[in-house]
């Protein structure tokens, strides 16, 4: 079960976008255009929560750089603005996954009555695996 988080908002200043050049098939306006996007977000300079930035940090994520700056590349539009908004979605998906909580689990004991059926159970399965010898003549 996850608790809910605080959605985090992402200031378009701790963002910054390059346009870049799609790869694959398209035509000519692919080797014209320059419509893909990179969004490169720092983890470390951003305004994020502690707790948000170093659950990042340690996020087993490749679009994550050593750095500590997070990477996403979106190309699937043929507009700029398009694929920016593609990208700022990912990201702020990226965020909200890494800003839940999970509670904390505290181990209970088994009840008496699970115990007994585990037992019925050993005892059932024992008794099916007794009568699996060899058959006497």
């Amino acid at each position: 079960m996850k608790t809910a988080a605080m959605p985090y908002v992402v200031y378009l200043s701790e963002v910054e976008f390059s346009a870049v050049r799609s790869q694959g098939p398209g035509g000519q306006n692919v080797n014209k255009v320059s419509s893909a996007i990179h969004l490169r977000f720092d983890i470390g300079r951003s305004s994020l929560a502690p707790t948000v930035k170093e659950k990042l940090l340690h996020w087993p994520d490749q679009r994550i750089t050593k750095d500590g700056v997070i990477v996403i590349k979106a190309q699937s539009s043929r507009s700029q603005d398009g694929n920016k908004a593609e990208a700022l979605a990912r990201l702020q998906e990226l965020i909200a996954q890494a800003s839940v909580v999970l509670p904390v689990r505290r181990p209970t004991k088994p009840t008496f009555a699970s115990k007994r059926r585990r037992l019925e159970g050993k005892l059932l399965r024992s008794g099916i695996k007794l009568n699996r010898g060899k058959v006497e003549v």
